[in-house]
């Protein structure tokens, strides 16, 4: 089965981590990921900004290197993603920021991305969001 996965809370969130658990056992059972999405609050498990206190689990940190192994399609929406200040270096040069927060393996992209995943995989399974 082919999976596409949107996660809609942020990595310190129990969803998030969710999420991440149930992508890695879709993978481990054989199914395959057409596309992570992350929206609204979603985006922020995509900045490198993000620091786990020390006594948590790196939830941001685990999807990047989930990410990285897997070499999946991993999509950030760019409009959710501006508004809090999770910038690539295409974005940050545009709008004149000094930082850049939004490293390899994430892709800026729009709602559409997450529409298209949506048909080209058997399910759609989001987590997080009200």
């Amino acid at each position: 089965m082919k999976f596409a996965i949107a996660v809609f809370s942020p990595a310190h969130a129990p969803s998030s981590r969710r999420a991440l658990r149930f992508a890695e056992a879709a993978l481990a059972g054989g199914h395959e990921i057409a596309r992570l999405f992350f929206y609204q609050d979603g985006v922020h498990s995509a900045s490198a900004n993000v620091v786990a206190p020390q006594d948590e689990v790196d939830v941001a940190a685990q999807w990047r290197a989930f990410i990285d192994t897997h070499q999946l399609d991993a999509v950030v929406c760019i409009a959710a993603a501006l508004r809090r200040g999770v910038l690539d270096e295409t974005e940050a040069h545009r709008y004149q920021r000094p930082a850049v927060n939004l490293p390899a393996p994430w892709e800026l992209s729009g709602l559409g991305q997450l529409h298209e995943a949506a048909q080209l995989a058997d399910r759609l399974v989001c987590f997080g969001g009200d």
